[in-house]
């Protein structure tokens, strides 16, 4: 029996669990590669943000082997890092896990937050109303 996209959204937000802002780094370098990619490329690609040695990045790889995000493949002699969970499946759990959160689930109490403390511009309500639009005329 198949289920329903509903069904499968509270089993998908009940399995993903929360990243560290620096587990969230890695899984960014490895979400835009779109390919495969070693642990140096990882490491060369976070030098600018990050002091980290080698042993450093390990030891994050292996959690977020651990928690399920990331693969090492290591048949071609070299440990190749794919991810498990994609970046639309993981931003679409940790926003829904934000706004629970922090707005009683309501995008208009976030909204409203940022609107009156002048951290939305009148430019970023329009692109929203014609996001809207848009998503009524489909």
């Amino acid at each position: 029996m198949r289920e329903n996209s509903a069904e499968m959204r509270i089993k998908m937000s009940d399995t993903i669990k929360k990243l560290g802002e620096a587990e969230l780094e890695i899984m960014q370098v490895v979400w835009n590669s779109g390919n495969p990619v070693t642990s140096n490329y990882i490491l060369k690609e976070l030098q600018e943000r990050r002091n980290w040695q080698l042993s450093t990045l390990m030891t994050s790889l292996a959690r977020l082997a651990d928690k399920g995000f990331i693969n090492c493949d290591r048949s071609t002699g070299r440990n190749l890092y794919t991810s498990i969970i994609s970046e639309n499946a993981y931003k679409t759990v940790a926003s829904k896990h934000f706004l629970e959160k922090l707005y009683n689930n309501s995008i208009q109490n976030m909204i409203t937050a940022l609107y009156s403390n002048k951290e939305i511009k009148s430019s970023d309500i329009q692109e929203l109303r014609d996001f809207l639009d848009k998503l009524e005329d489909e």
